[in-house]
């Protein structure tokens, strides 16, 4: 029914021109499966050349602060700007838990922001299944930058990684017990660091080990310094991320594609697979004699 009051060609054109309310609507068909959720997105002109910056960290480390000001910053040169959200999941209704992102109201009615909150829904790492289609209706639509924020736990820095064309990684000077855990492997996820909050005591010292760490594995990673809070240090960051490069090369955007394939067909096989149903019926089988679990999968695989 809903297929057939959707002009697939005219949502496509409107989102296209940067309409926000065709955009929105198209993140809903998108992000709940609603037909003609597959069609629209077959359909769409995706502009691969729009950058999309992925801003991850520990929670706490100021995320959302630090995107507030990077909207700000892009906002003075009426740059668009787009932010996916990325939030953690209710385990009572599936739902995003922060919402529609209070710290970043002062932007909702700001005609160059546009800002989306989606559910985690139960993804083991920060990111939903549906961030790269939603991404990448993001992508179809007129914005100068993307931004997308997970919530920084389990795999989310790697899943960022391999959707995004750069890695932000927010740190607080608090963190200097976590260079080991960084060494492990986020060396290579992020493009940069952020000591953010780093009118504390002790930013400076972060701050250098984390530059004596770069410069350790041979890197380039640049570290910046910032007080979100107070916009400080913000417009070195963004000068960085209005001249990263985009283009990659073509072996490693094969990668990339190749990661993005697997991840939707993943999803395309789990479809029907609800985690709402399987927990209603995991309550119900439990009560029953001689529960097994792995008897109880066999009819949802």
């Amino acid at each position: 029914m809903i297929s057939r009051k959707i002009d697939i060609e005219k949502l496509r054109k409107e989102i296209k021109a940067g309409n926000f309310l065709s955009v929105a609507r198209a993140l809903t068909l998108v992000e709940n499966n609603i037909q003609p959720a597959e069609d629209l997105l077959k359909s769409l002109d995706i502009n691969s050349e729009i950058p999309v910056i992925g801003i991850t960290g520990p929670p706490g480390a100021g995320k959302s602060t630090l995107v507030n000001a990077i909207i700000a910053e892009f906002s003075k040169k009426n740059k668009k700007v787009a932010v996916l959200a990325v939030d953690p999941t209710s385990p009572f209704n599936f739902g995003s838990l922060l919402g529609d992102r209070i710290r970043m109201t002062k932007h909702f009615n700001n005609e160059h922001v546009f800002i989306r909150s989606v559910a985690t829904r139960g993804s083991l790492g920060g990111m939903s299944a549906k961030t790269i289609e939603m991404t990448d209706v993001l992508r179809s639509a007129n914005f100068d930058l993307i931004i997308i924020e997970t919530v920084g736990v389990g795999q989310s820095e790697i899943e960022v990684a391999g959707l995004a064309d750069q890695t932000i990684l927010v740190l607080v000077p608090e963190a200097g017990d976590e260079i080991q855990h960084i060494k492990s492997g986020l060396m290579e996820v992020a493009q940069a660091f952020v000591v953010n909050k780093a009118d504390r005591e002790g930013a400076d010292v972060f701050a250098n080990r984390l530059k004596k760490m770069v410069d350790e594995q041979h890197q380039e990673t640049p570290v910046f310094k910032t007080v979100a809070d107070k916009q400080l240090g913000v417009d070195v960051l963004c000068e960085w991320i209005e001249n990263i490069e985009t283009n990659k090369s073509r072996m490693a955007k094969d990668y990339l594609f190749a990661e993005h394939a697997y991840r939707l067909i993943q999803t395309r096989r789990m479809f029907g697979v609800d985690k709402g149903e399987l927990l209603k019926e995991i309550s119900r089988s439990r009560l029953e004699d001689g529960f097994n679990l792995y008897g109880f999968i066999e009819k949802w695989i």
